[in-house]
């Protein structure tokens, strides 16, 4: 008994190519389309940055200007102040010493004209 063997062969015409090439879709826009994007990003952000650091001096600036154009108006007004309070507080010492005979309201309570701290006075 003989046995007949068949041998495997490829069809009439050969078989297909291999096909051995990647075949990716179009993901996006190139890596130098990505880096001009970003280059364009960065330059209009320094660009307002710059814009922004001009109009902060210039606002520093300003504001300066206006407080040393104050000053006289803010130290007339502080003098008219101390002036009220000062007048106030003869008025209140006024009526409290009013009883006392010799008081003078505003006058030192000192014997000298020049002021001594109670640490320089020496009591023997």
């Amino acid at each position: 008994m003989s046995i007949q063997y068949r041998q495997d062969m490829p069809p009439p015409g050969g078989f297909e190519a291999v096909k051995y090439k990647r075949n990716l879709p179009f993901r996006g826009p190139s890596g130098l389309v990505i880096l001009g994007a970003v280059t364009a990003v960065c330059a209009y952000g320094f660009y307002r940055v710059g814009m922004g650091n001009l109009e902060r001096r210039e606002l520093e600036r300003e504001k300066v200007w206006s407080r040393i154009h104050l000053v006289p108006l803010l130290v007339a007004e502080g003098d008219r102040d101390a002036y009220r309070r000062q007048e106030a507080a003869l008025e209140r010492e006024r009526e409290i010493m009013k009883d006392v005979k010799g008081w003078e309201p505003g006058k030192s309570v000192y014997n000298n004209a020049r002021y001594r701290s109670a640490e320089s006075i020496v009591v023997l």
